[in-house]
């Protein structure tokens, strides 16, 4: 297949690009820029020069393809800019392969069900800080009923692996070397998913492969590891103490993410698709060191 990648020169795209060669397939990677357009190539992939915005070239990708993964996002990925670049992406990718069968995976954000893990096969509802990201993850499952093959990859609070610069977990370690502690609000039993980068990568390419139509696939391989365990894995590196602080000490999203407990579960998505996570777990990915070099 050839395969059409936005965000091919991120942080999962430039996991998946490797994966989707690796596998046989042709990747042509969309670039924002020349330094992008370098790591695109670099990969072994096609290049095709323009962002998000340019809905003429995301169209002409598609057409180009015989199917798309749909990576990029506008930061901050939930601003009123964000998602309606998303929307718009979503709508042109759906007008260019509709009535074609082909493939369209589009990332979305595992939920949260107080209580209990999300599952895949909670209802899509479109409130709190991400409802308009919501409301695009609905449209991209919509696409199904214009003859496109389209799923939903859910991915968790953390992607981590070595290589990783911009996530939560190096978020958490800049601040504990600027503070001189780990952090965590309350008691640290609130709970992240995550999954190592190449774990993924392994989901999106067998999504694009085979992924049925309207299904939504959740990219965990811990289904939830305790905000204070994350801080004392990261202490222990560091050498600083680990302690629980007031919210009022923590910044923007750092505050929901400490302290809302999101698991989710990936059983479904292990079942349907064949897919069984292999890389190292958050707390150890943390303890192999490479976080901190």
């Amino acid at each position: 297949m050839r395969i059409f990648v936005t965000g091919a020169s991120g942080w999962i795209g430039s996991a998946v690009v490797p994966e989707l060669l690796a596998a046989g397939h042709q990747v042509l990677g969309l670039a924002r820029s020349d330094a992008a357009a370098e790591t695109v190539a670099a990969l072994g992939a096609e290049v095709l020069r323009g962002d998000l915005t340019d809905t003429g070239v995301l169209r002409a990708g598609a057409l180009d393809s015989d199917g798309v993964i749909h990576l990029a996002f506008l930061v901050p990925s939930t601003s009123e800019a964000a998602t309606r670049a998303d929307a718009g992406a979503i709508e042109a990718f759906t007008a260019a392969l509709a009535g074609s069968g082909k493939p369209l995976v589009v990332s979305g954000g595992t939920l949260v069900r107080p209580g209990r893990p999300a599952t895949e096969r909670d209802e899509l509802i479109a409130a709190g800080p991400i409802a308009a990201r919501i409301t695009n993850m609905r449209a991209a499952l919509a696409a199904a009923d214009a003859g496109v093959r389209a799923c939903l990859v859910m991915l968790p609070r953390s992607v981590h692996g070595e290589g990783e610069r911009h996530g939560f977990v190096p978020q958490l370690i800049a601040r504990a070397r600027a503070k001189g502690v780990c952090g965590y609000i309350g008691d640290g039993a609130s709970r992240w998913p995550a999954v190592h980068v190449k774990d993924a990568a392994a989901l999106y390419r067998l999504a694009v492969e085979q992924a049925p139509a309207g299904a939504v696939l959740n990219a965990v391989g811990d289904e939830g590891v305790p905000v204070r365990e994350i801080a004392e894995a990261i202490g222990k590196q560091l050498g600083l103490p680990a302690r629980s602080l007031p919210a009022a000490e923590f910044e923007g999203m750092l505050v929901h993410l400490l302290g809302t407990d999101m698991p989710a579960s990936s059983a479904l998505t292990q079942e349907l698709m064949g897919w069984k996570p292999t890389h190292p777990g958050l707390i150890e990915d943390i303890e192999q060191g490479h976080y901190f070099r």
